[in-house]
């Protein structure tokens, strides 16, 4: 199992992103994939987090600014950040669950950095 994540970069606060994270792996609507971010000396953390069941959680720090969503026709979750603020600046990952397999996977992290 490979996962791609995407769509980070250096944005002004009040700006948005959208990171994707592509998974190679049969069944991907059988997963849960979840968004976590790691700021520097800081330890990671769950962002947001959709279940197969299309079940969302999000941390408190990013209610009503970040959207999850998954399109399993294309093996992909997305996070969409809006008003982003400085201290969304840190490396995201993206994680995928699988309850089929008992497993569970790690992207390669990609960075946001919001400037003030």
């Amino acid at each position: 199992v490979q996962l791609q994540a995407s769509g980070g970069g250096l944005v002004q606060a009040g700006g948005s992103l959208r990171l994707s994270c592509v998974a190679t792996i049969t069944m991907f609507e059988a997963t849960h994939m979840g968004w976590y971010r790691q700021a520097p000396g800081k330890q990671r953390e769950l962002v947001a987090r959709i279940l197969s069941s299309g079940s969302i959680d999000y941390s408190d720090s990013v209610k009503g600014r970040f959207t999850i969503s998954r399109d399993n026709a294309k093996n992909t979750a997305y996070l969409q950040m809006t008003s982003l603020k400085p201290e969304d600046t840190a490396v995201y990952y993206c994680n995928l669950v699988a309850p089929r397999h008992a497993s569970f996977y790690w992207g390669q992290g990609t960075q946001v950095t919001v400037s003030s």
